[in-house]
């Protein structure tokens, strides 16, 4: 249940389309669904204008399956993040509507292209191509939510031409997330070049010292651009979730 249905139902109950009775019936399985492994939260999409989104990565395929349905059964679409090729092959085994974006790790129930919402365009900027799957799981979330969305790889700051080469595509943003490793330069330089908002996305990329993203998470978050703020790292989903946010007001 959205917004957009809720409205739909209020309209239907007054213009004498839909009962009471079955409008009343609609309405009560809100705000949550009960599963055996998990509540489903089915009021989500009417408080925050986004619905739920089940995280993979913990769960079996069996217990994925099981929200899937769930949500499926409230009339909502299904996304699930960090979903390997293990889990993916039992999850479109037993539910063959289900896609799978192998770089991104996604897996979706849901049409195949969705309505855009957004005001403007959310550019995800990957630094190398070691970023690209957490690049890619924000690219895949983004569309999946209704933004229009372009992919700007391979642009860190070892090769700092290859940025300033696309100068011209940062500024036809909304939004700018921005995916790096390693020192975490990236994002104080992007947000240095344009007015926009920057959501910097440290990875777990790097050698020893990089400490498995936490010296880019430090860096970004000690930023000199003042218009950069930063998700935890590898969150290109969380990231993503702020874009969009941001990208309809």
């Amino acid at each position: 249940m959205d917004t957009a249905r809720l409205r739909a139902l209020l309209e239907e109950v007054r213009d004498g389309r839909v009962e009471l009775d079955d409008a009343a019936d609609e309405l009560s399985r809100l705000p949550f669904v009960d599963t055996s492994v998990a509540r489903i939260d089915t009021h989500r999409a009417l408080r925050q204008g986004i619905p739920e989104v089940v995280y993979g990565k913990q769960k079996t395929a069996e217990q994925i399956l099981e929200i899937a349905r769930g949500l499926q059964d409230a009339g909502q679409d299904v996304l699930v993040t960090r979903v390997d090729a293990e889990k993916a092959a039992r999850l479109r085994e037993a539910m063959p509507a289900f896609v799978w974006d192998e770089v991104a790790g996604l897996a979706w129930i849901g049409p195949e292209e969705v309505s855009i919402q957004g005001k403007g365009k959310v550019v995800v900027v990957s630094a190398g191509s070691a970023d690209l799957p957490v690049a890619s799981e924000a690219v895949g979330v983004l569309r999946r939510f209704g933004n229009e969305v372009e992919l700007l790889q391979d642009v860190g700051v070892a090769g700092l031409h290859r940025l300033l080469a696309a100068l011209d595509q940062l500024r036809t943003a909304r939004v700018l997330i921005v995916v790096a490793g390693m020192e975490g330069a990236l994002p104080s330089v992007i947000g240095g070049l344009t007015d926009k908002p920057v959501i910097a996305v440290p990875t777990s990329v790097g050698y020893g010292a990089a400490l498995e993203g936490l010296t880019p998470l430090l860096g970004m978050l000690t930023s000199c651009a003042s218009n950069v703020t930063v998700v935890n790292i590898d969150n290109g989903f969380g990231a993503a979730h702020v874009a969009t946010l941001i990208n309809r007001l």
